[in-house]
């Protein structure tokens, strides 16, 4: 805790809480603080940079004053709720009884203007939103409080402007972190000047391309464990703080493979139709613009497997002990990020085009690249994809996502001998792997979803006679 000399008059110090983000999230972890007691702070202003278990976002205050004390170091996780900075609104009153101005007292709940909603529990957003804030020692103006807040939130709104800081997204900072880079050394290629995570890779090992994997369904490579505070040389063992995604997925898996009964079932298939399917959509003019590739194919079979076979399409409600049917599917992508894995979800993918699906599918993807994905858009699904196959594995065994009853894991698609009428011949294979909650799929209608996705793969066409 840092704080100045106390003083003999309270009411005049006002204090701002962790706010609640939504969603569900319940705590935030201190990332970096941007203030220290004796600094004049502006409304609007950012304070600290904090990350819960879905997003860094950055905090501004609501109020103007001078930093009085910050109740928690940088690497502390808080409770939503908690005061974490406290501000002196009167400043340079000494013991005197503050001035009765409404700053001053204890600040009722404001209401949103007509048509704004509060964008975070604590404070909403205030009449004068569009009031810009003043950096200390600069004259640039940045979006005011609200603004800021909203487009953190949802991954792409305006960033905060810091005096000499590059501009770059939290995901991107996090990356250049892990990977050693200074972000004061990097040239962005970004709108804007703003630093991308390609322009952090290329800063951080200009190396060749690798060629795309066959099936894209993750969104970036495989997160590398946060490093550690401090390493001492020669330790045999390192301790790293579970935190953030990392903690939220541990809990879910957890909570998922110790509640739902788990059954996987493994079927391997000659997708080489499906290829030169891929291959004839790309050149089809009405998918232009849109990407096309196996993903696309294996999802809409999914999509027609779970039409043929709706119960498949479940939840179990343990509170009431009833099954949920569900009459639409919200289809989840799981994504490898670098801050761990996330599962959005394309909704009411069962209702979509071809086209619309590609399209649905494309934002999907580069959403979670450029790490804007929304706790709403992880909200709510039916049922997932995975894809083990961009790694180079043929297969795995993937556990729910929980509160949903099935998961689709896709091998890697090779070239190997393949029994192709009577003879052996070169064909693109792959192994698909279905997860199921035997609580809801018992193994015949577990089969039936997993056998029609084979077939669809392997002729294509059926895509067309069953849908």
């Amino acid at each position: 805790m840092t704080t100045m000399n106390d003083t003999s008059n309270p009411a005049r110090f006002r204090e701002f809480k962790m706010p609640d983000v939504g969603e569900g999230l319940t705590e935030a972890e201190i990332l970096k603080w941007y203030v220290q007691p004796g600094d004049s702070v502006t409304d609007g202003q950012v304070v600290c940079e904090v990350e819960t278990a879905k997003a860094a976002v950055e905090l501004p205050i609501p109020f103007d004053g001078v930093v009085h004390e910050l109740r928690f170091p940088e690497g502390t996780t808080v409770d939503v709720g908690q005061v974490i900075i406290a501000v002196d609104v009167a400043p340079g009153s000494g013991d005197a009884a503050p001035a009765p101005e409404p700053a001053a007292q204890p600040e009722p709940e404001p209401e949103a203007p007509k048509g704004r909603q509060p964008v975070l529990v604590g404070y909403g957003v205030a009449e004068t939103s569009t009031k810009r804030r003043a950096r200390k020692g600069t004259g640039t103006a940045v979006p005011a409080a609200a603004a800021a807040i909203q487009g953190e939130m949802n991954g792409h709104g305006a960033l905060a402007v810091r005096e000499s800081r590059p501009l770059a997204k939290p995901p991107v900072r996090k990356l250049a972190k892990d990977l050693g880079i200074d972000l004061a050394t990097v040239v962005p290629t970004g709108e804007g000047g703003i630093i991308t995570r390609e322009d952090v890779h290329a800063a951080a090992a200009p190396v060749p391309a690798q060629a795309q994997a066959p099936v894209e369904v993750e969104a970036a490579p495989v997160p590398a464990p946060e490093a550690p505070t401090s390493v001492v040389a020669g330790a045999r063992e390192t301790r790293i703080p579970v935190k953030g995604v990392r903690k939220a997925i541990a809990q879910a898996m957890v909570d998922s493979a110790f509640t739902a009964p788990h059954v996987t079932e493994f079927v391997t298939v000659d997708v080489t139709r499906t290829m030169k399917l891929v291959a004839e959509l790309k050149e089809d003019k009405d998918m232009a613009g849109v990407r096309v590739n196996p993903l696309l194919i294996i999802a809409k079979a999914l999509l027609v497997a779970i039409r043929r076979n709706p119960d498949v399409n479940s939840a179990w409600d343990e509170a009431n002990q009833e099954i949920v049917r569900k009459h639409y599917v919200n289809l989840g992508i799981a994504a490898a990020t670098p801050r761990g894995l996330i599962v959005p979800n394309i909704k009411d993918a069962h209702d979509k085009t071809l086209p619309e699906l590609a399209a649905a599918l494309g934002e999907l993807v580069s959403t979670a690249r450029e790490g804007r994905t929304s706790p709403a858009a992880m909200a709510g699904g039916t049922v997932t994809i995975t894809n083990v196959g961009v790694f180079g594995v043929d297969t795995g065994t993937p556990i729910l996502n929980p509160g949903e009853s099935a998961i689709l894991a896709v091998g890697a698609i090779k070239l190997q001998p393949w029994v192709h009428k009577g003879k052996v011949k070169p064909r693109q294979v792959t192994t698909l792997a279905l997860s199921f909650d035997h609580r809801l799929v018992d193994g015949e209608l577990g089969s039936k979803v997993l056998a029609d996705v084979a077939a669809i793969l392997e002729q294509p066409k059926r895509l067309i006679t069953w849908a």
